[in-house]
């Protein structure tokens, strides 16, 4: 005890010693202003590269080439001087290393610093527009072909001008189906990353999956148009918009609306199948035995009309051989989440773009409802910088409290905005992006809001009836606020305090990229907060798309570099003058 006293007197001022069984942590300094803070993971020979790195991404020209002089620069150095010069730049700052032999250095420096991660293995095709196009084009069109039929919505239709989906996307990593055999290939790297992840994480790491990764894309594609198709329906019969659920109508009314064709065998057929509960329908289709059972798809998703009873089909018409492309599909998901359960990995789907994602979420919700029964296992990802998202949160949260489910969600600005609204404005269709960053930015922070009111720990007595009823599912809700916005996190950890949410309850954590924002999340691992990295991985020649996408998206944020290059600089500086430049990193803390 007379050793803890001492320590506790002579720690850094900063720094709380808290006894022999908890781990010491710093005061969290909500400026982000600290060098020292920031910095003491890293060598002082990771500066200096972090602020070359830095310096090369300020230049609009390298930065828009970078493909280009990478490619020159290889053919004229060869390739291992080219690995060497990456490793000690671009791949050093951004990448973690080949395999999961060689990432675990930078895992376990990470952990010792209070900061958990999550794993991607980054390894792309590098393919030209056209190849991307005709890809894309082909894997996106039934064997029936895109007919034109009534109600059909363009939107969830392919378009050639947007076919190579990596059009101003610099942020995200995108997947072009070839054939069942690569969807295979992806799902068995999925699998290794997951092995990867319990071997060097302890049980903290996260495992990113895409589901165009898995699949063809016509069948994300032919479903999201089945699920708006479902809502204008909704909104036909009974009035009002939005998700089917929100509406709480019920079988009863479903009768009345139909009248006299409610008596039909094939309404009754209908009405029988519909998902709901005491508080209403849930869903207009057994989404569950749709996605376990080999129910067919064309025959699943129809509707009767309310003029004449009749039934009609919500989707185009799917060949038997597509219908195995998408039990696929669900199995290889079904597989990677299966696996990463039994080494208690958590997976994170991965939010695509608008006309896949209606699919994609509820594909993902599903998996929720079947596997975060007692915990927590799969999250969702939501983009704020869509119009319609805090709708969306709002509807899964009813749902994910009516079905008693975990619902876990990575809550992001996004990244596919540029190409959006580009795609909207061609095809005539109205544009379902946010009109600013600003907007973006109230639609981030009002669905953090929403999210964090119903996690709150404040007692029964200080809230309003309408807040007792949000608080039921805490406990049962968690979200990864992944933001490289100062602002946005400092909102977050104001309403963490508002309801009374502890770092320890680890419900809310805190996500940036490797080598991005180090700043930000450094000092809130070290203050007890629950922070990641996003790790990316994998041999150099493969992850170069990946790096010249990191070079971009920091072109992209010159502000925020403006800053982590004036902390950069001045930590170099000090320690230099305080004669530290040969400080060895070694952190004590414990990740929450």
């Amino acid at each position: 005890m007379a050793l803890l006293r001492r320590l506790a007197v002579n720690a850094p001022r900063n720094v709380r010693v808290l006894s022999s069984a908890q781990p010491a942590r710093d005061d969290l300094d909500l400026n982000f202003n600290s060098p020292k803070d920031a910095f003491k993971s890293k060598k002082t020979s990771e500066l200096v590269r972090a602020y070359f790195v830095y310096q090369i991404c300020s230049v609009n020209w390298i930065v828009e080439n970078n493909d280009v002089l990478m490619r020159r620069l290889r053919q004229v150095v060869g390739q291992r001087l080219f690995e060497i010069i990456m490793k000690a730049t671009f791949y050093g700052q951004f990448v973690a290393g080949e395999d999961q032999n060689t990432i675990k250095p930078t895992i376990d420096r990470l952990r010792s610093f209070g900061v958990k991660s999550i794993l991607d293995y980054s390894v792309e095709e590098d393919i030209t527009q056209e190849e991307a196009e005709k890809r894309e084009v082909s894997a996106s069109i039934s064997e029936s072909g895109d007919k034109q039929e009534e109600g059909q919505l363009r939107q969830y239709h392919v378009e050639q001008r947007f076919a190579d989906r990596r059009y101003k996307v610099t942020s995200a990593r995108t997947y072009f189906y070839l054939n069942e055999a690569s969807c295979e290939k992806n799902m068995e790297a999925f699998l290794k990353s997951i092995d990867a992840v319990a071997g060097v994480t302890k049980s903290t790491g996260l495992m990113a999956v895409k589901l165009t990764a898995l699949g063809r894309p016509q069948l994300l594609l032919q479903l999201s148009e089945v699920i708006m198709r479902a809502r204008n329906y909704m909104q036909q019969i009974g009035g009002g918009t939005g998700n089917v659920l929100t509406h709480h109508k019920t079988i009863e009314d479903f009768q009345r609306y139909f009248g006299n064709h409610s008596t039909k065998p094939e309404v009754q057929e209908f009405m029988k199948k519909i998902t709901s509960d005491k508080e209403g329908i849930v869903h207009l289709f057994p989404w569950s035995n749709i996605l376990d059972k080999d129910m067919g798809l064309s025959d699943s998703f129809r509707v009767p009309d309310p003029k004449t009873g009749q039934m009609r089909r919500l989707i185009s018409q799917i060949s038997p051989k597509e219908e195995e492309m998408f039990r696929n599909m669900l199995r290889r998901l079904n597989h990677i989440i299966q696996a990463a359960n039994e080494v208690d990995v958590r997976i994170m789907i991965d939010a695509e773009q608008t006309y896949f994602q209606p699919a994609i979420s509820r594909i993902c919700l599903e998996m929720m409802r079947r596997y975060n029964k007692d915990k927590f296992l799969v999250f969702n990802t939501y983009q704020t910088y869509l119009k319609n998202t805090y709708n969306e949160i709002v509807t899964d949260l009813e749902q994910a409290q009516r079905q008693n489910f975990y619902w876990g969600a990575k809550l992001v600005r996004g990244a596919y905005i540029e190409q959006e609204r580009a795609r909207a404005a061609a095809m005539g269709y109205e544009d379902p992006s946010c009109e600013n960053i600003e907007a973006t930015t109230t639609s981030f922070h009002k669905c953090l809001k929403e999210i964090l009111s119903r996690m709150s720990r404040k007692s029964t007595s200080q809230l309003s009836d309408e807040e007792k009823r949000k608080a039921e599912q805490k406990g049962r809700l968690g979200i990864m606020v992944a933001s490289h916005n100062e602002d946005t996190v400092r909102y977050a950890i104001q309403l963490m305090k508002e309801h009374n949410i502890k770092p320890d309850d680890k419900v809310v954590c805190f996500g940036q990229l490797l080598g991005m924002c180090d700043h930000i999340t450094f000092p809130l691992g070290q203050a007890g907060y629950s922070a990641y990295k996003y790790v990316p991985y994998g041999p150099v020649l493969e992850v170069l798309p990946y790096l010249s996408r990191r070079a971009n998206e920091n072109r992209g944020f010159l502000v925020k570099i403006k800053k982590e290059k004036g902390l950069i600089l001045k930590e170099i500086f000090r320690r230099i003058f305080t004669g530290q430049v040969l400080y060895k990193p070694e952190g004590k803390y414990t990740p929450v």
